[in-house]
């Protein structure tokens, strides 16, 4: 029986390979949306991402968010409607 890696693991996965992380909290918040403007019906739609990491504090916040989604990659920013970070 093969598990099937959710976007929710694949974010996961990709940030824990690229940063040293202290804090990763994941909320997928899709069923709040169900139905509205950017629901593609496939339950990973929205997120929000709390992170803290080594790399990224001495960035600033715009090199910040800008390193996480280039992190999480093409595949995964243009197929979810909203990507929310909250970077400590």
């Amino acid at each position: 029986m093969t598990e099937k890696i959710t976007k929710d693991m694949l974010i996961e996965q990709r940030l824990r390979k690229a940063l040293h992380i202290d804090f990763l909290q994941i909320k997928n918040e899709s069923a709040k949306h169900a139905g509205h403007a950017g629901d593609n019906g496939s339950g990973e739609s929205h997120y929000v991402i709390t992170i803290s990491a080594q790399e990224l504090n001495a960035l600033p916040r715009l090199q910040r968010h800008r390193k996480v989604l280039e992190i999480l990659g093409p595949d995964i920013t243009k197929e979810t409607h909203s990507i929310s970070l909250n970077i400590r």
